[in-house]
């Protein structure tokens, strides 16, 4: 194939990260679900079902992309979201077991073109940098990459929260001199709208793109054992899985990532119904959210040097210490002071994002196993994030039966945020005795062998 004709994949490919991860509704996620007429638990259990997608599907996606084509998958991946988004778009209101249902595809749809698209966009790009001997450029392309994905998230964030504003759009339009009346009912879905234009325009790209030759690359090895993961990738990732609980070290790192991660995702997805409960208004809650990304150009830095002067066990208690405050300050929900708490929240997510990324590949895992040991990573992430998102629904629903027709949604989420600081608490008990008692075992069955 000529070189030429796969060059622009580079630009395309940014252009579809961009497109397809920049959702306007995301600065008013939660709200928006619950304006539609969803409960707190019902919310969550979608999420769950998000999350269950992308984990079920994550794997098996990544072998159809290199037996069916990476374009092939990326374009399923466009064709998916197009579709989630218009179910979206023109879900009506009117029956709440219609539209329940309705959400549960759009969550199913969602995760599996979150996981179509995962790894088949990046290895088409790079594949197309070795077809026209650039491959070296590769650092430039992901730096160009976040670039242009910082300021698209930016520009989401900050106009998906005004456009949902029916009173910012009305003052937008009186500048302008349209007098006609906009309502909450029309405005909550003009992000939603505009998502749609992007999974057309995200189609439109990849349809533009060309399938690059395929380089040969090396077999992944899990201990010793080569694993085509073209052909079998859940043999290695079960081969992963088995080595990390034979090592207390990866096992441990995991494991504190996994009680991070998920606790501060949970809260993260219900952060709009955070700014509301803490009587914030609707159209800063997109300037909330992309101050809350600015933690991660700074943070990173901070983290570094706290690897070079401090162990590892005292940088996981610091995150996790961050993780506490922050949970307890929140439960409080304060009228505009509670935004304060997102602070330490902030600041352990991009630590725990380093830490875990650094540990793993610096102290723990080779290179024959370090591509599938941190798939089995983000596996357990998403397991541990839907694991959470299920207990809070069932949380939400005991504290509605507990208190039958006397508490409003916000209410409800509130006296359900008091809970996460002692849950946070028990799972870092929890792990740390699994991780202690591992190591005992592992040790023990070392002195045996031994002796």
């Amino acid at each position: 194939m000529n070189s030429s004709n796969v060059s622009r994949n580079i630009p395309l490919f940014i252009a579809f990260r961009v497109l397809f991860n920049a959702r306007w509704y995301y600065p008013v996620m939660s709200v928006l679900f619950l304006d539609f007429g969803l409960t707190v638990e019902q919310y969550a259990l979608l999420n769950v079902v998000w999350a269950a997608a992308i984990v079920g599907l994550e794997v098996p996606s990544g072998a159809l992309a290199d037996f069916l084509g990476r374009k092939r998958m990326v374009v399923f991946a466009a064709v998916l979201m197009l579709i989630e988004m218009a179910v979206f778009a023109f879900a009506p209101r009117e029956n709440p077991a219609l539209l329940f249902a309705l959400f549960l595809v759009n969550r199913l749809l969602s995760g599996a073109a979150e996981a179509s698209a995962s790894g088949a966009d990046e290895a088409l790009a790079y594949d197309s940098l070795v077809a026209d001997g650039r491959e070296s450029e590769w650092p430039n392309v992901l730096e160009k990459l976040m670039r242009w994905q910082s300021a698209a998230f930016f520009a989401a964030m900050m106009l998906g929260a005004a456009f949902y504003d029916a009173g910012f759009v009305q003052s937008a339009l009186n500048r302008f001199g349209i007098e006609n009346p906009v309502t909450q009912e029309m405005t909550m879905r003009f992000p939603i709208y505009l998502t749609l234009i992007n999974a057309v325009l995200a189609l439109i790209v990849t349809l533009n793109l060309r399938e690059p030759p395929v380089s040969k690359t090396a077999e992944i090895a899990v201990d010793s054992t080569p694993v085509p993961p073209a052909e079998n990738p859940w043999r290695a990732t079960l081969a992963a899985g088995r080595w990390i609980l034979a090592t207390p070290l990866a096992l441990s790192i995991i494991l504190a990532g996994l009680c991070f991660d998920s606790i501060v995702r949970l809260f993260l997805t219900f952060g709009s119904n955070y700014y509301r409960a803490i009587e914030l208004p609707a159209a800063t809650f997109g300037l909330i959210g992309s101050g809350f990304a600015l933690f991660g150009f700074f943070v990173p830095r901070f983290a570094r040097k706290l690897t070079l002067i401090g162990s590892m066990q005292r940088n996981f208690w610091i995150v996790a210490a961050l993780i506490f405050t922050g949970l307890v300050g929140i439960s409080w929900a304060l009228p505009v002071y509670g935004l304060l708490w997102l602070v330490p929240l902030g600041v352990a997510m991009s630590m725990t994002q380093f830490f875990v990324s650094h540990y793993l590949n610096e102290q723990v895992t080779d290179s024959r196993k370090r591509a599938t040991v941190l798939s089995f990573r983000g596996l357990a992430f998403n397991l541990g994030y839907g694991g959470v998102g299920l207990l809070f629904a069932g949380l939400t629903r005991f504290l509605r039966e507990k208190n039958p027709g006397t508490a409003s949604e916000d209410q409800l989420f509130v006296e359900a945020l008091g809970w996460l600081p002692w849950y946070f608490l028990a799972t870092i008990a929890l792990f740390t005795w699994i991780s202690i008692r591992t190591q005992r075992s592992i040790l023990q069955k070392s002195s045996d062998s031994m002796g």
